[in-house]
Order: structure tokens, then sequence, then C-alpha cells
């Protein structure tokens, strides 16, 4: 294809949407002439698929629940007056809350204005929050935003040790919808134990988000927290940014969550139209069809060329591959379905890996990210300073997506770029809900359903069994008095558990890697010859 072809084939496959500031190009991408005319039935049964869920149908039937995300975006959409109410008034408390907060109104337990927001959370709780609060920060933000986002110790430990002694200037929001998340719980407990350790109390400080009468909300109220944000139990946690999730720390910050959901909500209207040919979300939705046969043979490389947005893979990485990634499809046949994502940031990338998606094998599809805009708001740190003769760093970021995107056309390498005029609340909202719509239309296109995740259940399952076995693992030993202590095997063939010696070896490696945990041992490290015991006690 000469240069003027591919001029106009990017011409024809280029759409514009400048009421929202974004464009969606996939003239980079290979597919036979009639594909898109071919997969037009199955479109406009997805089409279909999308007005149902949205007008309520059970579309989660291993819980037995309604999928609304989409409602949140735009509350009459809700399939009555009384849901619709409570969204609106979600959002009034969330911006009220904020502005006593930032006022003073709402003060620390020692009377001061509150500084940080500490988000406790894992997941959706906390990838959502986390892209927004890195997309949209300015330095005139009045609080600044920290993360416990895992059940890592020392993760937890050295987010702690950034606050400092400004944690008794510090608002902490835990997010569980069910408030059984032990990731979360634990992070919680690790929080309420650094504000006693500064004498302070946690409650005075802790506001819950989750769903009413959770386990969190019950405690919560019991022990008088300073306030309580709901969310519902048809908001999944991938898809809960326009919900308190997302909503309440963005706002804390200081970004306008108005045009934040306003951005969403008309991207929502324009996914709607039953148009191959405008919908963004359903030429998206096609393309990654294309690119991977709609078993998804390729994987998508998600390059943002903003140093603001490099979450938004990681973002991705949860929102498409835990509502794509699935054993069967909606007749219960077996498809192993999904794409795998993964992506950094340009220009770094083209000093990672661009190398092998030039030249190495051709498994991927890649997702240019552009932003035109080079400053997202003038401050005193802005000079567009020149680093040669009319060329600026913003300049070369640009001639470097220019450039791979070209190098890979050339070798053969499919692309699709979606360029945004500038990073704004409502941009950020808009390509957000462009990929949530692109989710679901995809999803339906392939026959599964996007909005349940089995395999995260099973992995729960299996770490509560090993916590199970560690408990009995303990009890053994503090049963014990042999001196020369017990190997692997020994241990498991005592609790019973035979089958699990090597899950035993592991946990009892990790107890005699951390002195505290009070377990010994001796031996070489091998498997099968090292012995464990209680360590003396004083």
């Amino acid at each position: 294809m000469d240069s003027k072809e591919l001029w106009t084939r990017y011409c024809e496959q280029l759409r514009v949407y400048p009421e929202l500031g974004i464009s969606l190009d996939i003239s980079r991408m290979r597919h036979e002439d009639d594909f898109i005319e071919s997969m037009t039935p199955a479109m406009n049964d997805a089409f279909k698929a999308m007005a149902e869920l949205e007008a309520g149908a059970i579309a989660n039937p291993d819980e037995n629940r309604m999928v609304g995300h989409y409602w949140l975006r735009n509350p009459e959409l809700a399939p009555n007056p009384e849901l619709a109410e409570e969204i609106q008034a979600s959002i009034s408390k969330i911006s009220g809350f904020a502005k006593a907060i930032h006022k003073g109104e709402i003060k620390t337990e020692k009377g001061e204005v509150f500084k940080n927001v500490l988000l406790v959370g894992i997941g959706g709780s906390a990838l959502g929050p986390q892209l927004v609060a890195d997309a949209l920060w300015h330095p005139s933000n009045p609080m600044e935003l920290f993360y416990i986002d895992n059940t890592d110790p020392d993760g937890i430990a050295k987010t702690l040790t950034q606050i400092g002694s400004d944690l008794d200037k510090t608002l902490t929001i835990v997010v569980s919808k069910s408030g059984g998340t032990v990731e979360t719980r634990n992070g919680n407990l690790e929080a309420a134990k650094a504000y006693q350790k500064l004498g302070l109390s946690f409650e005075k400080h802790a506001v819950a988000v989750t769903c009413p009468d959770s386990k969190l909300d019950k405690l919560a109220a019991d022990s008088g927290w300073l306030e309580r944000m709901h969310m519902w139990d048809w908001v999944g946690g991938r898809v809960s940014i326009f919900s308190a999730v997302g909503l309440l720390p963005a706002a804390l910050q200081g970004v306008d969550i108005q045009e934040f959901i306003a951005g969403a909500k008309e991207m929502d209207d324009l996914t709607r139209v039953d148009s191959i040919d405008q919908n963004p979300a359903a030429r998206l939705a096609l393309m990654w069809y294309a690119s991977g046969d709609g078993k998804g043979k390729k994987d998508m490389v998600v390059l943002p060329y903003k140093d603001r947005i490099c979450l938004f893979s990681k973002y991705l990485q949860q929102l498409v591959m835990e509502s794509l990634g699935k054993e069967h499809d909606l007749d219960g046949n077996v498809v192993h379905q999904g794409i795998a994502v993964y992506g950094n940031k340009g220009s770094t990338d083209q000093h990672a890996y661009v190398q092998q998606l030039r030249d190495g094998l051709n498994n991927f599809f890649v997702t240019f990210v552009e932003v035109l805009q080079d400053y997202t708001e003038d401050s005193d740190n802005v000079s567009n300073l020149h680093v040669e003769t009319g060329v600026t760093s913003g300049d070369y970021l640009n001639g470097f997506f220019q450039g791979t995107r070209r190098a890979l056309f050339e070798s053969n390498r499919d692309s699709i770029t979606i360029t945004i005029d500038e990073l704004t609340p409502k941009s950020l909202g808009a390509l957000i809900a462009l990929y949530d719509r692109t989710v679901g239309l995809y999803a339906s296109l392939v026959n599964i359903n996007a909005y349940h995740q089995p395999g995260v259940e099973a992995g729960k399952k299996a770490a509560a069994q090993v916590i199970e076995l560690q408990k009995a693992i303990l009890t053994e030993l503090e049963s014990r008095s042999d001196d020369a202590g017990l190997t692997a095997d020994e241990l498991s063939a005592a609790i019973g558990q035979e089958e699990e010696a090597e899950s035993v070896y592991k946990i009892l490696e990790h107890f005699a890697a951390n002195p505290g945990r009070g377990i010994l041992r001796t031996g070489d490290r091998h498997p099968s010859s090292s012995r464990y015991k209680l360590a003396a006690t004083e």
C-alpha cells in the first residue's frame, strides 16, 4: 500500500468526535474488505443485548444481578425513579462532603484541615481512582492521594512512611463492596494500627465506601466512622469508577466530577447509535474481533504517549481481561476466550520492548493513545523549552509516536490510534466509557458473559485454603516439643494433608524468613530435608 493509498484509507477510516475532543483511527488495522459488512448482523445483535442490559436485564446470572453501571453516568436510564434518585443523591453527597472537607467544615481529630487522602482498596477499588488521580493531578489540588492497594506488608509500610507524621491530617477511605475482601480488611487494620501508634482515633479519620448493610458498613456504623458512602451490588469493581469508589477520591483531589461524568455520558450516547459507521465502540470491538479472529489470538499492547495516563494500560488489563477471560460461553461451551493486555508508555517502550513488536512474533495489535496538548494546564514549571531550534520535548514525543506507528505498520504490525485533544475530566471520562462499552459489545460478539468472574473467586477460595493449612501447621508445631523439628513431609502427614506437602513447605519457608513469626529452620533449605520447629521463647 503506497502513501497515497494509505492517506485515502486514513481519511476514510478516521472518525472524529469534536464534542468530546476524541478521534478513533482504525486505518492501520488490516482485515478483509467485506469484514465489517459481514459482521453487521452480529453487531446488530450486540446492540440489542446492550440495550437490554441498560434496561435492567439480569446480566449476571451467577449472582442474579443486574449490571447497571451505565446508569451512574445517566441516572435517567435507571429502571425505576427510586434508583435514579439514589444515584443522584449519592453524587450530591459526595460533592457536599468533599466541599466540607476542603473548607474545613469537617476537620481532623485535632481540629485541623485534612491534607491527604489514603485510599485502601484493591483491584477496581484502587485502579480506577489511581488512574484518575495521575491523569488529572495538578499542583493546586487541595489534597494529595496515597494508596494501600495490596496485602504486601512492605508496600503498606512504604505508603505509611511516605505519609509520616501527616497521618493526623489524612482522611482514610476504605473501599469494599461486600466488606469481606481480605486484602482490604488487612489494609484497613494496618492503617488503623498506624493511627493508634500516633495516639489518634482511626474512626475520626475514616470513611467507608461499601454496599448498605455489608460487613464494612456495619463496622463503620457501629464504630462511628466519619462517614459512609454507599454503592450498589449491581456495580462491579472494574466498572465502579463512576460510583463513590472513584468519584469520592476524585472530588477530594479537586477533580470536577460533574465534567468527568458528563464525558462518560456523552460517550455512552455516541455508542448507543446502532450504526457501525458512527459508533466508536462498535468499530473498536470489530477491530479486536478481526485481529484475533474472534478468539483472542492476538494480544492488545496499549501504548499511551502521555505520562499522566501510563496507568491506562494497567486499568485496561483488569477491565478487558477480567471481563473477557472466560472458560465457557453463554451456551455452556468451553471456549477459553479472552484478550491479553499489556503495555507501559511511549516513548519509554521504544527503549524496552518495541524491538520485539517490530521484529519478533506478530502475535499482537497495538493501541496508541496520543494527547495533542503537551501541557495539561499552565503552571510555573511550564517553559515550552525549545530543546532544538523550533523543537520542544513534546514535539519529540509526537515524533516518536508517529515513527513507531509507521515502523510497525511497515513491518506488517497492526495498530489502532486514539487521539485526545487535551486531557480533562471530560475527555478522561469519555475514554474510560469508550472502552467500557467496547468490552460489552465485544463480549456479545463472542457470546460470553462479561460481568462475572468465576476465576477470581476460585483464586480467593484457594487462598483461604492456604490460610487454613497455615493455622493447622501452627497448631501442630505448638503441640510438639521435638527439638529436632519436622520436615515438610512429616508435618503434612501429621496434620493429615500429605497431598499438600509443597504448600506446607512454602508456608514454613515464609515463616522462617520472618523471624517475628517464631519458626526456626535447620538444614540445607531442600524441601525434603529441612526441618522446622517453634523458636524458643524467653
